[in-house]
């Protein structure tokens, strides 16, 4: 009883992939996106975590990086620090994977 499969049979590997992996593969995976990334990642810029990351995120959604500039009650040195970060930001469509619930504020890393 040996299997025999014809030579013209061809395998197809067919890729699987999500939403949220779709989006890492773009500038979302490489810069902070101001419509879907959660406060948390702010850390990394001092000034931002927890105040300006939280009023970031509050704020959003944003049509351009610059849009941040106009958040409503950003102080001066809040706006310097965002100034001197926009080539870290990106913008991209808002994912329902990433802002689903309080995500955004909460991502339940602890």
């Amino acid at each position: 009883n040996n299997l025999t499969l014809p030579s013209s049979t061809a395998l197809i590997a067919r890729s699987r992939s999500n939403e949220a992996d779709r989006k890492l593969s773009t500038e979302f995976g490489e810069k902070i996106d101001l419509n879907n990334t959660h406060v948390r990642k702010f850390r990394q810029y001092r000034g931002f975590y927890p105040t300006l990351a939280g009023k970031i995120v509050q704020n959003a959604p944003y049509k351009s990086v610059e849009d941040v500039l106009n958040i409503p009650g950003l102080s001066a040195r809040q706006k310097k620090n965002l100034q001197a970060h926009l080539d870290d930001f990106t913008v991209t469509k808002t994912s329902e994977v990433y802002n689903a619930g309080d995500d955004r504020y909460n991502p339940g890393v602890y």
